[in-house]
């Protein structure tokens, strides 16, 4: 069987290892530094398997030990957003915690994958590569499904066609200047540039850069959690099936899209080695000044970083 851990109870954590179990994907270990929390909510999660008919099992722990030889480590502990808390706001507080948590990683489970959810989420991509020491196809970041699958959600309402029949593409640092691609984006096979006015498709291209903050904002006491977990999990899936599926991550660049040296988020093919090739589309001059715009800031943000 394979094995997930999952480091952060929180509603993001506990979110994604429920739907890890449920979708009998992989044996869980849920982490978390607060004791009893994760025990708690992995013991809640246990009592549901006669309901709910998996045969997986999830283990709650403070202990690095019980994470040994995970096959994927999906890293969503960290502190959330509040309102009017921007994502940079984030970065020192969070980067001290995902390098420690990075340190235990390494110790116990060297051939893992490790899939960061963490914001502010490029930067704290990056971090982990040159702190783990990892392979750039074992260190990747969850972005662009969210980001996509808002879009794909926004589209949906403007046109009334389930998002699920809404193929859409967003690319660049997951924030403000993320780059929705309408031309990659097809709604029943047509480009969506074809279905929804100009005008009123930038407004719904702005709603998507926001979508995280709309959802701060309406909580007021925390951030989005059911649409992350589900993005950091199709993520889990396409790993642990091989299955060669294609998804928008955040994903180490080294000349692709004219870039070196950066995370950014793009379309990769998703393997059990994590990312097996970059997926180049090709941009018009305004996109293609967009995702520089957005790798600009994710590197400046970088520089910030005390490695």
């Amino acid at each position: 069987m394979n094995k997930v851990t999952v480091i952060g109870a929180g509603f993001v954590g506990a979110t994604a290892a429920q739907r890890i179990l449920e979708k009998e994907l992989a044996d869980v270990v849920l982490l978390d530094v607060v004791e009893g929390l994760a025990q708690g909510k992995a013991l809640d999660m246990m009592q549901s398997t006669s309901v709910e008919g998996f045969t997986t099992n999830i283990v709650g722990t403070t202990n690095y030990a019980d994470t040994k030889k995970s096959d994927i480590v999906v890293i969503t502990a960290g502190l959330a957003r509040k309102p009017g808390m921007t994502r940079d706001d984030l970065q020192a507080k969070n980067a001290e915690i995902v390098g420690g948590i990075v340190s235990e990683v390494v110790r116990y489970s060297p051939e893992s994958i490790i899939i960061v959810v963490t914001n502010p989420l490029d930067v704290m991509t990056y971090m982990t590569l040159k702190k783990s020491g990892f392979p750039a196809s074992r260190v990747i970041g969850m972005a662009g499904v969210l980001d996509s699958a808002r879009y794909a959600y926004f589209l949906s309402v403007e046109t009334k066609v389930p998002a699920n029949e809404i193929q859409a593409m967003v690319l660049g640092g997951h924030g403000d200047l993320m780059v929705p691609l309408p031309k990659y984006t097809l709604i029943k096979g047509k480009p969506v540039t074809e279905i929804i006015p100009a005008e009123k498709l930038n407004a719904i291209n702005v709603r998507t850069q926001n979508g995280g903050v709309e959802i701060v904002n309406l909580l007021k006491t925390g951030s989005a959690y059911y649409a992350p977990s589900s993005s950091a999990v199709a993520m889990v899936e396409a790993i642990l099936k091989d299955s060669g599926k294609v998804l928008p991550c955040c994903a180490y660049l080294s000349g692709e899209y004219g870039f070196q040296n950066v995370y950014c988020g793009v379309p990769v093919r998703l393997t059990r080695n994590g990312v097996d090739k970059v997926i180049e589309l090709q941009l018009t001059p305004e996109e293609k000044e967009a995702l520089k715009r957005s790798v600009a800031q994710v590197t400046e943000q970088v520089g910030k970083l005390k490695i």
